[in-house]
């Protein structure tokens, strides 16, 4: 593990980069790193975290499930909290679309508090990127969204409480937007 705080971010950084390198955002156009990055910033900027751990943890959020990297890759490069966050971040994609959205919900909010700024930060990106989307995308997208925040209300730890207002009131917005 790296002893500078902020040479563990930048690695996460280039490493998340590498990983993604190859996929596109579902627009078919933009690279889909940019959304890593946006959550890491979401985590920053909007919500105020200045842990770069958890930092590291947004910005590799989906590279277990997204591409060929595995725990023990992250878990020697970032530490065990950071890979542990990441996977408690990640879709078991063997299972079927309900075992496996089941069993995801339960591992968010049975996680620590990095993992639901992480997912705060991840919900509130899809929602601003699902602007560009189709109706029917940004349909699903919104209550994809609805359905994790609703998991995370009766369980946000205090640390994640503001991000989760934040993050409430972008969806009302959407949802909102929905019925226009």
């Amino acid at each position: 593990m790296l002893p500078d705080p902020t040479a563990l971010l930048f690695d996460a950084i280039a490493f998340a980069a590498r990983a993604h390198r190859h996929q596109m955002r579902k627009d078919g156009i933009t690279p889909y790193f940019s959304h890593p990055v946006r959550v890491m910033m979401v985590a920053r900027q909007v919500f105020g975290c200045n842990d770069p751990k958890v930092l590291a943890a947004a910005v590799l959020h989906d590279t277990i499930e997204d591409t060929t990297t595995d725990y023990d890759d992250l878990a020697e490069r970032f530490g065990t909290d950071v890979a542990n966050w990441v996977v408690a971040l990640t879709k078991d994609m063997r299972l079927p679309e309900a075992e496996r959205e089941e069993v995801y919900l339960r591992q968010l909010v049975a996680a620590d508090w990095p993992v639901a700024i992480c997912k705060l930060a991840d919900i509130y990106d899809n929602l601003s990127d699902s602007i560009g989307m189709s109706p029917a995308g940004r349909r699903r997208t919104v209550k994809r969204s609805r359905v994790y925040l609703d998991a995370f209300r009766a369980s946000t730890p205090p640390e994640a409480e503001q991000a989760f207002a934040i993050v409430a009131e972008r969806l009302a917005e959407a949802e909102s937007s929905l019925t226009k």
